[in-house]
C-alpha cells in the first residue's frame, strides 16, 4: 500500500557550543564509524522544534506536557464557572482528570513534606507528564463544569457513560504537538498517541574533541588592592558540521488529526498546517543550551527534503567514515560531496527513488553538488512547496476515506 514519507536531511555547522549537555555538563557525544563524533539528542531538537510552533501556529492548535495538569484545567473551570473557588476548581479538575485518563493526580507528597505547618497542600500533580491539547482542556472543563451543575459530582464522574465520555474528550481534537510527537498516558494506554514525526540524533559527520573554557569574572566593586576574580569556572564545549535527520509519516498525521469531530477537507487542512510548521521549525530551530554564553546562532548549510511513497530513509550511512577536512580546513564542502555520491547511489540499489518532489536549501559554494538532488528553493518556497505537495496526497488520503465509509454504509 503506498504511503506518504517526508524526509528531511540536514547539514548544519555549529561553532564552539555546548548545545546539549550530558550528566557531567559536557556536551553529548557518540562513536560512530570508530570515532567519537558530537551528538545533539533528538528530544533537545523536538522540543526546539516545538517550541518554534509557538511562532507558527495558533494556540489552539497546540497542547501543554505537564504533571500540573489539574492547574492548567482548574484555570479553564474558574473562566467558565467564576463562582467556583480555587480549591474546589482544582479538587474538581483532579477528579475530572482521573475519569478522563484513569491517572491519580494528588499533592505531590515531598512539597507536602516541605511546606509549612498550617500551609495548605500544593496544588495536586500527575505523577508523570500528561499532554493534552488546548482543546481537550476546554472540553474537559465544559464536562467538568456540566459535574459541577449536576449538584453530585461524584456520582456524575463515577458513571460509566460519563466516564467514557470524558476518555473520548481527551482522545480526540489532539494538538498538531501531540500528532506529531506523540503521547503516551501509563494508566490509560488506549489513548495513547503514535508518533507521525521521528528525529534522529544529530551526529557530527567528523571526529571531534571536547575542549574546556577557563573563565573568571572580576568583582566590579574590587579595589586594586584586591587584586584576582571574583569567581572562577570551567565550562566544555566543541563545535561540529552536524547531519540532522527527521521523518514525518503524512497517514499517521492524518489519522492523528482525524481524531474528533470535523470533516476530512479539515483534517487535510490541518495536516497541511502542521507538515509546514514542522518543516520550518526543524529546518530553523536549534537547542538553546548555553547559547547566552556562546550565541552559537547559526542556520543549517543545506536542506534536503524529499516525499516518499514506501518508507523513510537516512542518509547517515554516507558518514559512517569520518569526513576529513578539506584543504581549506572546513568539512562542509566535504561532506556535501560525499552526500551527494552517496543518495542516488543507495536510491537506485534498492529501487527507492523519490517517487515524489525532492527539494534542495543550498547555502554558499561548497554546497553546490547537493543541487543534482532537487529543485532549489529558499525557505519560504519550501515550506509552501511542501505543503502543496502534501496537500495533494492528504486530498486523496481523504478521498478513500470517504469513499471506503461510503461502501460500509452501502
Amino acid at each position: 500500500m503506498s504511503r506518504t514519507i517526508l524526509d528531511i536531511h540536514i547539514l548544519q555547522t555549529v561553532p564552539p557550543s555546548n548545545v546539549n549537555r550530558d550528566d557531567t555538563g559536557s556536551p553529548k557525544t557518540a562513536v560512530y564509524g570508530g570515532v567519537r563524533r558530537s551528538r545533539v539528542s533528538s528530544q533537545a531538537w523536538k522540543r526546539a522544534t516545538r517550541q518554534a510552533f509557538a511562532q507558527l501556529l495558533d494556540p489552539s492548535e497546540l497542547g501543554v506536557r505537564t504533571k500540573k495538569v489539574a492547574e492548567a484545567l482548574a484555570e479553564r473551570i474558574a473562566a467558565l464557572h467564576p463562582t467556583t473557588e480555587a480549591p474546589e476548581a482544582l479538587a474538581l479538575a483532579a477528579e475530572t482528570i482521573t475519569a478522563a485518563t484513569g491517572a491519580r493526580i494528588v499533592p505531590p507528597t515531598r512539597k507536602s513534606k516541605a511546606a509549612n505547618d498550617g500551609a495548605p497542600d500544593p496544588a495536586p500533580e500527575s505523577s508523570y507528564l500528561m499532554f493534552l491539547s488546548a482543546r481537550q482542556l476546554d472540553g474537559l472543563a465544559e464536562f467538568a463544569v456540566e459535574a459541577l451543575a449536576s449538584g453530585d459530582r461524584t456520582t456524575f464522574l463515577k458513571d460509566k457513560a460519563n466516564r467514557a465520555r470524558a476518555r473520548e474528550l481527551a482522545d480526540t481534537r489532539h494538538s498538531v504537538d501531540i500528532a506529531l510527537f506523540g503521547r503516551m498516558v501509563a494508566d490509560a494506554t488506549d489513548i495513547n498517541v503514535d508518533a507521525a514525526a521521528q528525529v534522529a540524533h544529530a551526529i557530527g559527520v567528523h571526529a571531534v574533541e571536547i575542549e574546556s573554557d577557563y573563565y573568571t569574572a572580576v568583582d566590579d566593586r574590587n579595589s586594586e588592592a584586591e587584586p584576582g576574580a571574583g569567581m572562577i569556572g570551567i565550562v566544555d564545549f566543541n563545535s561540529s558540521t552536524l547531519y540532522r535527520y527527521a521523518a514525518v509519516d503524512v497517514d499517521q498525521l492524518y489519522r492523528n488529526l482525524s481524531a474528533g469531530p470535523g470533516t476530512d477537507e479539515q483534517a487535510g487542512k490541518a495536516v497541511r498546517r502542521a507538515v509546514e510548521a514542522f518543516v520550518e521549525g526543524f529546518v530553523a530551530s536549534i537547542p538553546t543550551g548555553k547559547i547566552n554564553t556562546f550565541a552559537n546562532h547559526t542556520l543549517p548549510d543545506a536542506v534536503i527534503v524529499k516525499l516518499r511513497s514506501a518508507r523513510p530513509i537516512s542518509f547517515v550511512g554516507a558518514f559512517e567514515r569520518p569526513v576529513p577536512a578539506d584543504q581549506s580546513g572546513g568539512h562542509v564542502a566535504a561532506a556535501c560531496r560525499k552526500l551527494a555520491a552517496f543518495v542516488p547511489r543507495i536510491e537506485k540499489a534498492y529501487g527507492a527513488e523519490a517517487t515524489g518532489a525532492s527539494w534542495v536549501l543550498l547555502v554558499g559554494d561548497g554546497t553546490a553538488p547537493l543541487a543534482e538532488l532537487g529543485r532549489e528553493v529558499t525557505l519560504p518556497g519550501l515550506v509552501e512547496a511542501v505543503g502543496a505537495a502534501v496537500d495533494e496526497a492528504v486530498s486523496r488520503t481523504a478521498a478513500d476515506a470517504i469513499a471506503t465509509r461510503a461502501e460500509q454504509r452501502g
